[in-house]
């Protein structure tokens, strides 16, 4: 973990992903580069100097200068929805880190990887699976992703193109689902997960991020079927699932 003070940054580029979330690059000359699966502090200052400071997780790895975040809208949040309605090319924050060294991604760790993501919590999942594709020699990986629909799931494009690539992709959807999909909209159940997650005989790494609750239900999940709970890395945040 690198943690200095704070770095000056400038936004690039802005993306829309959802109606609801936003892909910021964001370029800080003095980044030092982060592993897969680290996060971030962002301040925001006010011209009338009152600050606000909230975590990200980091979308990109490896050494480079421009960091990418994907941020989704919290109704009563008070950065984020800044970063999704009025943040534009040009506009300076500061950003600390990287942070974090419990949720990363080790390429060289030959064990299979099982991603679980809700929500926006596929955005670290996502800077894994980022690297795992420019390592094909790397561990296989699996990744189940919850969302409300398919017009809420972040990087959903890229997502299929990793699946191309040889990402084991499991879509699951929670209220509405796309008509060739088979299934029951829902909550993720037992069965589900069970179906879609590495055997407990690979003894495959999990990594599972997305709201609390989401959180602590998969990760239930995963032990109740036979992963073992030292094997089973978590990351949690507020907002919906």
């Amino acid at each position: 973990m690198i943690v200095g003070g704070w770095l000056p940054g400038l936004v690039e580029a802005v993306v829309q992903s959802t109606s609801h979330a936003r892909i910021l690059q964001v370029r800080v000359p003095d980044w030092p580069g982060n592993l897969p699966g680290q996060h971030l502090d962002i301040r925001l200052t006010a011209e009338d100097g009152y600050q606000a400071e909230r975590s990200y997780s980091i979308a990109s790895s490896g050494a480079g200068t421009l960091v990418e975040l994907a941020v989704d809208r919290v109704p009563d949040g008070e950065v984020s929805p800044y970063l999704v309605d009025d943040v534009l090319p040009g506009d300076a924050l500061e950003v600390k880190g990287p942070l974090g060294n419990y949720f990363v991604w080790d390429p060289t760790d030959p064990s299979p990887v099982q991603l679980v993501a809700g929500g926006s919590g596929i955005v670290p999942l996502l800077a894994m699976a980022r690297a795992r594709a420019r390592r094909p020699e790397a561990a296989p990986f699996r990744l189940l992703y919850s969302v409300r629909s398919a017009d809420d799931a972040m990087y959903r494009d890229e997502l299929e193109q990793l699946r191309a690539d040889g990402l084991d992709l499991t879509w699951a959807y929670t209220r509405t689902a796309p008509d060739a999909w088979a299934g029951t909209p829902g909550r993720l159940s037992a069965s589900v997960l069970a179906d879609a997650v590495w055997p407990v005989d690979r003894r495959s790494l999990a990594f599972v991020c997305g709201p609390t609750g989401f959180v602590e239900a998969s990760a239930d999940l995963l032990v109740q079927h036979g992963y073992d709970p030292a094997r089973v890395r978590t990351e949690r945040f507020g907002g919906l699932s």
